[in-house]
């Protein structure tokens, strides 16, 4: 798709980036952290590329498609919300401990951040994964320093799709709904900039749900963010 609008030293004052399918390549932890939970409840183990397709809505709906093994759980048995509780945690803590363990940068990243940063852009984080795990990901991944801010699926009451999340940090780093965009790998991401009125880039090499990204009405659709620079 044609970009309709460049970086420039001028434009966006704001980017505002997903995680997960987008900045990093964190399949591998979040598989390992949902076999684990899956062996605790009897349930057999699934493949990576199977757990990414089930990424992007938070943890609890992570969770409900492990359990089912698909990605409209809601068509299948209804779950025990007692076990979906015990699973959920049980998930939470296992990932805890397997953040950024085997996760890596997708390529294109770091200079596309770079040249972001050279032309005075302030950037955020905002992903439907707990903020507890934001930080820490970051941080072993080597980008924490490129981010003022960083909103998780749990910072408000609402998540992706919902506008509040990229709102938020948009006010947050001095942005406003001229100057700002929303870079992302899922219907959730475009969808999100759309309810809060922001332009949308996605790349097509991230999660969503195995879909592909082309039709989902994104400004941008890219296979490199340095397709951007």
């Amino acid at each position: 798709m044609e970009a309709r609008f460049t970086f420039t030293h001028q434009w966006p004052g704001v980017a505002l980036f997903d995680l997960d399918g987008t900045l990093v390549d964190s399949a591998p932890d979040v598989a390992a952290a949902v076999n684990h939970m899956l062996e605790t409840f009897d349930r057999k183990p699934v493949d990576a590329e199977k757990v990414s397709h089930w990424v992007g809505n938070g943890s609890e709906e992570l969770v409900r498609r492990a359990l089912t093994g698909r990605v409209d759980w809601r068509a299948a048995e209804p779950l025990d919300d007692a076990l979906v509780n015990d699973a959920l945690n049980h998930y939470l803590n296992s990932y805890e401990e397997l953040n950024g363990a085997h996760s890596t940068v997708y390529e294109g990243v770091e200079p596309f951040l770079r040249h972001l940063h050279e032309q005075g852009c302030r950037m955020g984080v905002v992903t439907n994964k707990p903020e507890r795990f934001i930080s820490p990901l970051l941080e072993q991944m080597g980008l924490e320093h490129w981010f003022d801010r960083a909103v998780g699926g749990d910072t408000l009451a609402v998540r992706k799709p919902d506008a509040g999340p990229l709102l938020l940090a948009m006010h947050a780093l001095g942005g406003n709904l001229g100057n700002t965009v929303m870079i992302g790998d899922s219907a959730a991401d475009v969808e999100a900039a759309r309810n809060a009125g922001l332009p949308s880039v996605i790349v097509r090499y991230g999660y969503n749900f195995g879909a592909p990204v082309d039709d989902l009405g994104a400004d941008v659709v890219v296979d490199s963010l340095t397709e951007l620079l």
